[in-house]
């Protein structure tokens, strides 16, 4: 059983990659759109959170607060996400704040769940 937990935790962890590297493809290519790959990631990395966030396979107790913290910086991401995907669609362009704002929460989501015991 726990190895099967550790293979969700990888799977968590590629979800985080791989917003992440698609919002870095988009920061530093100069175009700062929010791309399909990004709701992809987001997606994978919450799916694989929740699996986590059960109490299957471990001998100890879970940290719920950590677990709540790192869900609402999830949501925000995808509200983020889903909001600059409309403005896009519209033909309008994203804001530099919102498009900066869910690089540093993703990263913050990351750190969140290395550095919090």
């Amino acid at each position: 059983m726990e190895t099967l937990r550790h293979v969700v935790v990888f799977v968590h962890l590629i979800g985080f990659a791989v917003l992440f590297g698609a919002w870095a493809v988009q920061a530093f290519g100069g175009r700062r759109q929010f791309t399909r790959l990004m709701t992809i990631g987001m997606t994978i990395a919450a799916v694989a959170g929740l699996a986590l966030a059960a109490p299957w396979g471990v001998s100890y107790e879970l940290n719920y607060v950590k677990i709540g913290v790192k869900l609402v910086v999830l949501l925000v991401i995808g509200a983020l996400l889903g909001i600059g995907g409309a403005r896009q669609k519209r033909g309008a362009s994203v804001p530099a704040a919102m498009f900066w704002l869910v690089g540093l929460l993703t990263a913050a989501n990351a750190a969140i769940a290395v550095i919090w015991r």
